[in-house]
Protein backbone atom coordinates (compact mmCIF):
# COMPACT_ATOMS: atom_id res chain seq x y z
CA UNK A 1 0.00 0.00 0.00
CA UNK A 2 1.26 3.43 -0.83
CA UNK A 3 1.88 5.90 1.96
CA UNK A 4 -1.09 8.05 1.04
CA UNK A 5 -3.55 9.98 3.17
CA UNK A 6 -6.93 8.58 4.12
CA UNK A 7 -10.09 10.14 2.70
CA UNK A 8 -13.56 9.96 4.27
CA UNK A 9 -14.63 7.41 1.62
CA UNK A 10 -11.57 5.25 2.33
CA UNK A 11 -12.26 5.54 6.08
CA UNK A 12 -15.84 4.30 5.58
CA UNK A 13 -14.74 1.44 3.33
CA UNK A 14 -12.02 0.40 5.75
CA UNK A 15 -14.53 0.43 8.62
CA UNK A 16 -16.87 -1.74 6.54
CA UNK A 17 -14.16 -4.29 5.74
CA UNK A 18 -12.87 -4.47 9.32
CA UNK A 19 -16.45 -4.78 10.56
CA UNK A 20 -17.16 -7.66 8.18
CA UNK A 21 -14.11 -9.56 9.39
CA UNK A 22 -14.97 -8.96 13.03
CA UNK A 23 -18.60 -10.01 12.55
CA UNK A 24 -17.59 -13.15 10.67
CA UNK A 25 -15.49 -14.19 13.68
CA UNK A 26 -18.12 -13.27 16.28
CA UNK A 27 -16.27 -10.22 17.54
CA UNK A 28 -18.09 -7.10 18.64
CA UNK A 29 -17.96 -4.44 15.93
CA UNK A 30 -17.41 -0.95 17.31
CA UNK A 31 -18.83 2.15 15.74
CA UNK A 32 -16.11 4.12 13.94
CA UNK A 33 -16.11 7.88 13.84
CA UNK A 34 -13.78 10.74 13.11
CA UNK A 35 -12.31 12.83 14.60
CA UNK A 36 -11.88 11.91 18.28
CA UNK A 37 -13.52 14.29 20.75
CA UNK A 38 -10.16 14.77 22.45
CA UNK A 39 -8.16 17.03 20.16
CA UNK A 40 -4.70 15.95 21.33
CA UNK A 41 -5.06 12.26 20.39
CA UNK A 42 -5.18 10.31 17.14
CA UNK A 43 -7.35 7.51 18.53
CA UNK A 44 -9.73 7.11 21.42
CA UNK A 45 -12.21 4.46 22.48
CA UNK A 46 -15.38 4.77 24.48
CA UNK A 47 -16.97 1.65 25.89
CA UNK A 48 -20.34 0.99 27.44
CA UNK A 49 -22.09 -2.20 28.48
CA UNK A 50 -23.20 -3.05 24.97
CA UNK A 51 -21.29 -0.68 22.68
CA UNK A 52 -17.87 0.67 21.76
CA UNK A 53 -16.99 3.73 19.74
CA UNK A 54 -13.55 3.95 18.16
CA UNK A 55 -12.72 7.50 17.13
CA UNK A 56 -9.80 7.97 14.78
CA UNK A 57 -8.28 11.10 13.29
CA UNK A 58 -7.48 10.66 9.61
CA UNK A 59 -6.71 14.18 8.41
CA UNK A 60 -3.04 14.69 7.57
CA UNK A 61 -2.16 11.13 8.61
CA UNK A 62 -0.83 8.24 6.52
CA UNK A 63 -3.36 5.66 5.39
CA UNK A 64 -1.55 2.83 7.20
CA UNK A 65 -1.50 4.71 10.52
CA UNK A 66 -5.26 5.19 10.36
CA UNK A 67 -5.89 1.54 9.48
CA UNK A 68 -3.66 0.46 12.35
CA UNK A 69 -5.62 2.63 14.79
CA UNK A 70 -8.92 1.22 13.53
CA UNK A 71 -7.77 -2.39 13.87
CA UNK A 72 -6.30 -1.78 17.32
CA UNK A 73 -9.61 -0.23 18.33
CA UNK A 74 -11.43 -3.47 17.46
CA UNK A 75 -8.92 -5.51 19.44
CA UNK A 76 -9.25 -3.28 22.50
CA UNK A 77 -13.05 -3.17 22.22
CA UNK A 78 -13.07 -6.97 22.37
CA UNK A 79 -10.50 -7.23 25.20
CA UNK A 80 -8.56 -9.89 23.29
CA UNK A 81 -5.47 -11.56 24.71
CA UNK A 82 -2.10 -11.37 22.93
CA UNK A 83 -2.48 -14.56 20.87
CA UNK A 84 -6.00 -13.74 19.71
CA UNK A 85 -4.99 -10.13 19.04
CA UNK A 86 -2.10 -11.23 16.83
CA UNK A 87 -4.36 -13.57 14.85
CA UNK A 88 -7.18 -11.05 14.29
CA UNK A 89 -4.79 -8.17 13.61
CA UNK A 90 -3.16 -10.15 10.79
CA UNK A 91 -6.54 -11.24 9.46
CA UNK A 92 -7.92 -7.68 9.37
CA UNK A 93 -4.76 -6.29 7.77
CA UNK A 94 -4.89 -8.99 5.12
CA UNK A 95 -8.54 -8.23 4.35
CA UNK A 96 -7.92 -4.49 4.04
CA UNK A 97 -4.85 -5.05 1.83
CA UNK A 98 -6.74 -7.48 -0.40
CA UNK A 99 -9.51 -4.91 -0.86
CA UNK A 100 -7.01 -2.15 -1.66
CA UNK A 101 -5.26 -4.31 -4.26
CA UNK A 102 -8.55 -5.21 -5.93
CA UNK A 103 -9.74 -1.60 -6.06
Amino acid sequence: MKNREMTSFMFAETARIIGQVARKHNLAVPTFRSPPRIEEVHRSIRRGNDFSVVSVSFNDRPYNAVISDMIEGVLVANSLDKNDSDFYRALMWSSVENYAQAA
